[in-house]
């Protein structure tokens, strides 16, 4: 059985940060986020090749041409096992993904990377999960993932195993316009920096008890459709979280004088009468929230300080080709970009 699937990463208005339970990958508190349209990740998981009766068989993976390295096969395969324990099978599986995220820089590479894993592996292992249940599942392989199954404005609730799912919320239009920085890897990956912050950052406790806070002023901000208060929830979550990690020991600092500088350009847009918000992930590149009608005059206003993309609210993940063979079964499809050769996953990323 073969599934191809296409999902897309998100950009969290309040954030991921710490876990409650590292294994089961529970967060410590809820969050809220944004799908986007642009960056999206293609995967195909081809099963049935008769490795279940092969002990030394194992399970191969290859992402934009090329053969990932072990620490991003271990991963994978983890998260393998994870759908064939579900699916009652023991058969390895071949694995081929183009990944259009800038891998490891703070911009979601995990989440649309495990988000399409999740849904093109449980149907061609001939699972038929729930949206629900395909968010439980993707959280299990990196935790934003599972914000990236329903797309659009979705909350992650925070919870046991059967309670943390994300699920789609009414909220208003909205736009974003992403200003990359860097691209390249992070010196520090999201994971590492979790366990730093939680053991070592005296503001970790306070981000806890306020950040639950913020998701219920977030979820009361979307459900009255009001721009405003999302935007200044947003950048508000974001620094909070980036004031936190660098109370961390040793300090970790993902913000450079390039992303303040995008920061203080917000600021001005604002203070000229256009509605945008800033807000980042664990890394330097800059997310701009903002009004659908003003997206391409912040994309302008934003253009030298960085790579400047925009995008709109991004649909929920999906298996777009499944079948056996040549008369496999479309099921639906959107451009994917062109991906960079050269990007290869990081084990540590985990996107917020």
């Amino acid at each position: 059985m073969k599934a191809t699937a296409l999902a897309h990463p998100n950009i969290a208005l309040v954030k991921y940060w710490g876990k409650a339970d590292a294994q089961l990958a529970l967060p410590a508190t809820g969050s809220v986020s944004m799908g986007l349209d642009v960056f999206p990740t293609t995967t195909t998981v081809t099963v049935g090749d008769g490795s279940a009766a092969d002990p030394e068989a194992r399970d191969a993976f290859t992402l934009n041409g090329r053969v990932a390295p072990d620490g991003a096969l271990v991963r994978v395969q983890e998260f393998l096992d994870l759908v064939r324990a579900l699916a009652g099978s023991s058969e390895r599986a071949t694995v081929v993904s183009e990944n259009t995220v800038p891998t490891g820089a703070g911009l979601a590479s995990s989440a649309s990377g495990f988000a399409a894993l999740a849904t093109a592996a449980s149907a061609a292992y001939g699972l038929d999960l729930s949206q629900r249940d395909l968010s439980r599942l993707a959280r299990r392989g990196s935790g934003s993932a599972t914000r990236s199954i329903p797309g659009g404005v979705a909350v992650w609730h925070a919870g046991d195993d059967e309670g943390s799912f994300a699920e789609p919320i009414p909220a208003p239009p909205m736009a974003m316009v992403v200003v990359t920085i860097d691209a390249g890897p992070k010196p520090i990956g999201s994971r590492e920096a979790m366990r730093r912050t939680i053991a070592t950052s005296p503001f970790y406790p306070a981000w806890v008890t306020s950040t639950t806070e913020t998701v219920g002023d977030m979820l009361a901000a979307c459900a009255a459709g009001d721009f405003t208060r999302i935007g200044e929830i947003t950048e508000s979550n974001a620094l909070r979280m980036h004031a936190t990690i660098e109370g961390a020991f040793p300090p970790i600092r993902y913000l450079t004088a390039r992303s303040v500088a995008v920061f203080d350009a917000v600021a001005e847009l604002r203070a000229a009468g256009t509605e945008a918000y800033a807000t980042a992930d664990a890394g330097p590149n800059v997310v701009v929230l903002t009004k659908p009608e003003d997206r391409a005059s912040v994309a302008s206003a934003l253009s030298g300080l960085g790579d400047v993309i925009e995008s709109g609210t991004g649909p929920a993940a999906r298996v777009i080709e499944s079948g056996t063979g040549p008369a496999a079964r479309l099921v639906g499809s959107e451009g994917t970009g062109t991906p960079d050769p050269g990007v290869v996953p990081d084990p540590e990323e985990s996107a917020e």
